[in-house]
């Protein structure tokens, strides 16, 4: 089975994207100073690794293309802790002539970074006609997903992020919208 164009385009984007998201990270461990943030980076980097190679083994040839990303769990525990929530992130200096990151610089990087390959993940998914491809894209997807709220509640709990609540006004707002359907 040969890869539709519009598959071949949306895997040369995703390959290229994993060049530049392995590239950062291989720059990122090497100037991260909070052992925890290391921690996920070193952690995530062989599964990125290992996403990019199964994009290339795809276009190299599809019909033998193994297809199965090791996804890792969700890891969560922000909401298990006693983070404060609803408070103001700490404020960000943009750093205009930048020589080395910060730890908060490096994390929201890659959160972002993890951000837009989901997305692109998520749509190159529902365009995927081969089976073993679209699985395969729903994984990478999904470790995208479980890898952003990794680095999210890193950036929470560090005060470089914003969890700020709904109040009851709110939800009730929204939830007198709808009624369940009998």
């Amino acid at each position: 089975m040969k890869l539709t164009i519009c598959e071949l385009s949306y895997l040369n984007e995703l390959i290229t994207s994993c060049v530049n998201t392995i590239t950062c990270m291989s720059l990122f461990k090497n100037q991260v100073t909070n052992e925890e943030l290391k921690s996920i980076l070193c952690a995530h980097f062989p599964i990125h690794v290992e996403d990019y190679n199964k994009k290339v083994e795809f276009v190299k040839n599809v019909d033998t293309a193994s297809g199965k990303l090791n996804v890792p769990e969700l890891n969560t525990s922000i909401f298990s802790e006693n983070v404060e929530v609803s408070k103001l992130a700490a404020p960000i200096t943009i750093n205009t002539n930048v020589t080395s990151l910060t730890d908060r610089e490096i994390a929201l990087s890659y959160f972002l970074t993890l951000k837009r390959a989901g997305k692109e993940y998520a749509i190159a998914s529902m365009e995927a006609t081969n089976p073993k491809l679209r699985q395969f894209l729903k994984d990478a997807y999904t470790m995208s997903c479980n890898h952003s709220y990794e680095v999210y509640e890193w950036m929470a709990k560090n005060n470089y992020y914003p969890i700020i609540l709904s109040t009851g006004e709110q939800t009730g707002n929204i939830s007198s919208i709808y009624n369940i359907i009998n």
